[in-house]
């Protein structure tokens, strides 16, 4: 019941957070292009937000479905894209929700590529959200899944955008084993974004990304992304792992 209360009030923060990162072109095309060689067919995104990484997806011609528990955003996801001829629609969907498999019946088996970008660390049963995105997979269909990294750097950011956990390649791998896919990439991501966390966070206490760091941030990603392939993805601030549903 508590997360089923938390879903119905207003994300005040973390829509400020996804509207500043929305005008962070470069970092979400890193973003989006980092995952794209892992997607194929007709794909489901988890916690779609105000839609930053689901317009790369189309401008790809990838066909997919928005999803959020929040109805808000899917009414601003229905309004941004309606037009566009790969958007297949919206959907209010909670990864765990006790009558999932009624709920979502003509959703199960359909997707080839199913993705969440910074979701799964707001769910408090991150084992079941898995399972049940498992069941959205056809055989063979792979789970994309992107989470804040490291524990330790857990700040007054996470706090206020409702986060229970950071992540580890080793910990999120657990859990995609104990949902019974296979793992066949796991990687960190966004090595320089560490830094500026971890000042704006645990030192100056902030609870909002500060815009005009984002800024900065977004005009230097070109150069991030070098240093990320010098180091080989061995540390970041986010971890991306990418299973395929066995059966």
């Amino acid at each position: 019941m508590k997360e089923i209360i938390e879903f119905e009030e207003d994300d005040i923060i973390g829509e400020t957070t996804l509207n500043v990162i929305a005008e962070a072109n470069k970092f979400n095309r890193w973003m989006y292009e980092t995952i794209k060689p892992f997607c194929k067919g007709k794909v489901l995104e988890i916690g779609s937000g105000i839609g930053n990484i689901s317009d790369y997806f189309m401008q790809d011609d990838f066909e997919i479905l928005l999803t959020d528990i929040r109805q808000g955003y899917c009414e601003k996801l229905k309004s941004k894209f309606s037009e566009n001829k790969c958007f297949l629609g919206t959907e209010i969907m909670d990864l765990t929700d006790p009558d999932f498999d009624i709920k979502f019946e003509n959703h199960l088996e359909q997707y080839d590529t199913v993705f969440a970008l910074n979701v799964v660390e707001h769910i408090y049963d991150d084992t079941l959200a898995l399972k049940n995105c498992k069941k959205l997979l056809k055989k063979d269909g792979h789970l994309i899944i992107l989470v804040p990294s490291y524990q330790k750097l857990f700040n007054n950011f996470d706090t206020e955008l409702g986060h229970y956990r950071r992540y580890t390649k080793a910990s999120l791998s657990t859990i995609f084993l104990n949902a019974k896919f296979d793992i066949i990439k796991k990687r960190y991501f966004n090595f320089i974004g560490i830094f500026g966390w971890y000042v704006s966070g645990n030192l100056l206490k902030r609870k909002s990304i500060p815009g005009n760091q984002m800024s900065l941030f977004n005009i230097l990603v070109p150069i991030f992304k070098i240093v990320d392939l010098i180091i080989f993805r061995s540390i970041g601030l986010s971890t991306i792992l990418i299973g395929k549903k066995k059966s």
